[in-house]
Order: structure tokens, then C-alpha cells, then sequence
């Protein structure tokens, strides 16, 4: 009875171990990595904050993400969907009650499948969003679309966008203004510039809504013609779409999330790597005050090799309680002895 008593506790031990590490691993990892991401300083980095006479203005917080690809019913096998949308809910759910910004923006590639998806498969990836991003009501959700979300220019169609639009309650071209910031949120796969039904109208927004920022920068200089113009706060608008504007190639680009430094080089393919240089020069842009702190989560590595050498440690715990490590070695050395013998 004692012998089964303590082969009991030390079952019981493993068990409780065991569960600890998988605790951590799935769930309290992801606070000290976003608690090493702060937010930054107010009038240091980018630029100054202060108002006018000294007086401090209000600052925004903001949490932008981007590229989630939840991926779909065609391409997606059903446990590396469970493991990866569980991290993005736990990253994201942690970093929310962490940091508790007051906005969040997506910029575009919700999903991996919205190019294709069947309007069952759309309603089960939208459901499946919403339960991992999820947010109180004091945090605003803001999303911008992306050529997975509706497919590449030559894929994309009035019915596939229009799906997105009314569920995020967005438009291609809208203008978000929140503590006298403005945010420019664009639809960027649309900024092919061919003349189709979808640009044309984007870029008919885009010019309506250029108009009604430069009546709130420069109304003393407009005279008329910004009489019937909803009046914006005269900050310079931060533009967010999900391609980036033009550039060669990432070999300017450094820090821990650059490209690998045989990749930097490779030249980038415009309107489907980048937006074209034709669309990048359409807009002019100055800078504005605002500072920048990127986050960095878990290394799946990391979570991977804390799993191995916790296993590794419990069997050799397990053969040395039971008293079967010694058996293990006498079989080995038993095996060498007829190995050498031969």
C-alpha cells in the first residue's frame, strides 16, 4: 500500500507539472512579452507633442495590426487553425488588457480565403473573428481590407467588397478622426488606376475627401469653395491601407522584423508587392507628430523547445522513479558488450 501510495503522489506531481507547463505555454507566455511593449513617450521619437502655448494635446493610443489570414475552409487544416487562432486570441486579448488602447486598426488580409469563400464558409471565418478579436466597448475596432480579403485587382468585385463593407461597417475611402487626429483609411487594391467601376469610385472619394481636409489646413486661402465642406481637424491625416506605397526593394529596411539580409534586395513587383509609382505620387505627404513602438510576441520556437526539454525532463523523472533508468542502462551496455563481442 505505501509503494501504490507514493507511485500515487508522484503520478499526481507529474500530472500537476505537466499542466503547469502547458499553462504557460499557451496562456501566461504571452504577458511578459507584451508587457515588455509599452507605449511610447509623448513628445519624444517622431516629434514633439505640445499644443499651443505649451499646452500638452491629447494623445491617441493606438494598437495596429495587420496580415491575420485566418485561414479558410479550402486551405486550412483544422488543427494548425486551432493552434494559430488561438495564439493570435490570446496575443490579442492579452495585449488589450495590457496596454488598453483606445483604438485598434487592421489593416487588410483578415482572411487568407475572402477571394474565394463561399458565403457559408465567409459566415463561419467572420464568426470565428469575431469571437478571437473581440473587444470591450470602450475599444474601437477599425479595419481596412486587403486583396485576400476581396482578391487581387484582376479578382476583386463589387459583391466580394460590399460582403466585407457590411460586415466591418467600412467603405474604400473614409476618413477617421478620433482625439483631432485624422486617419485616411484606403482601400489600396482598388488603387490600380485602369478605369475600373470600383477605382473610379474610390479615387471620386479619395478627391472629395482630399478637398475636405485641404479646406480644414488652409480655409483662410480656400475662400468659397469650402463653405459646404464638413469641417475636420487641421492635423495632416495618417494614411493606413494595407499594400505600402513604392519602394524598389526592403534594402533600406533594418531591425529585428527585416527581411533576411539575402532577400533585401530582391525588387519588389508593383500592384502586387507594392502600389505602383504612379498611384504612390498621387499623394503628398508631410510629416506629422506621433511616435512609434513596435511589439514583439513568442517565438513559436521558443513555445516548441519548452515543450521538449519539459517532456524530456519528466520521462528521465519517470524512469528514475519507477526504477526503470537503471534498467534502460543495463540493456544499452548489454547491447554494446554483444556489439564488441561480435
Amino acid at each position: 500500500m505505501p509503494g501504490l501510495r507514493g507511485k500515487g503522489v508522484f503520478l499526481c506531481l507529474l500530472l500537476w507539472s505537466a499542466s503547469c507547463v502547458f499553462l504557460f505555454c499557451e496562456y501566461l507566455i504571452y504577458f511578459p512579452a507584451v508587457w515588455r511593449c509599452s507605449w511610447p513617450e509623448p513628445g519624444g521619437g517622431s516629434g514633439g507633442s505640445g499644443g499651443s502655448g505649451g499646452q500638452a494635446a491629447p494623445v491617441l493610443r493606438a494598437l495596429v495590426l495587420s496580415d491575420t489570414h485566418l485561414l479558410g475552409a479550402l486551405r486550412g487544416h483544422w488543427f494548425d487553425k486551432l493552434r494559430r487562432e488561438w495564439q493570435m486570441e490570446r496575443a490579442f486579448q492579452t495585449a488589450l488588457w495590457l496596454l488598453q488602447p483606445e483604438v485598434v486598426f487592421i489593416l487588410g488580409d483578415i482572411f487568407d480565403e475572402g477571394k474565394w469563400s463561399s458565403p457559408e464558409d465567409w459566415e463561419d471565418d467572420v464568426r470565428r473573428f469575431l469571437q478571437m478579436f473581440r473587444h470591450p466597448s470602450d475599444t474601437e475596432l477599425v479595419v481596412v481590407v486587403g486583396n485576400h480579403d476581396i482578391g487581387f485587382h484582376y479578382e476583386m468585385s463589387w459583391f466580394k467588397l460590399q460582403r466585407f463593407e457590411k460586415v466591418f461597417n467600412a467603405t474604400s475611402a473614409r476618413i477617421v478622426t478620433r482625439k483631432g487626429v485624422n486617419f485616411l483609411l484606403v482601400n489600396s487594391v482598388a488603387l490600380h488606376g485602369d478605369g475600373c467601376s470600383i477605382c473610379q469610385s474610390v479615387e471620386k472619394e479619395l478627391f472629395r475627401l482630399s478637398h475636405a481636409l485641404n479646406c480644414s489646413t488652409q480655409a483662410g486661402s480656400m475662400g468659397e469653395r469650402c463653405r459646404d465642406v464638413r469641417k475636420l481637424p487641421s492635423s495632416r491625416p495618417i494614411i493606413l491601407q494595407h499594400y505600402p506605397l513604392y519602394r524598389a526593394s526592403d534594402a533600406g529596411c533594418a531591425g529585428e522584423d527585416a527581411a533576411p539580409p539575402e532577400e533585401r534586395n530582391l525588387l519588389f513587383k508593383e500592384q502586387f508587392d507594392v502600389l505602383s509609382q504612379a498611384a504612390s505620387q498621387k499623394g503628398s505627404f508631410t510629416s506629422e507628430t506621433f511616435n512609434l513602438s513596435k511589439c514583439f510576441l513568442p517565438q513559436e520556437s521558443t513555445v516548441i523547445a519548452i515543450y521538449c526539454a519539459c517532456a524530456a525532463v519528466l520521462i528521465v523523472l519517470t524512469l528514475v522513479h519507477f526504477h526503470l533508468f537503471k534498467g534502460t542502462l543495463h540493456c544499452a551496455s548489454c547491447l554494446m558488450s554483444k556489439h564488441k563481442s561480435l
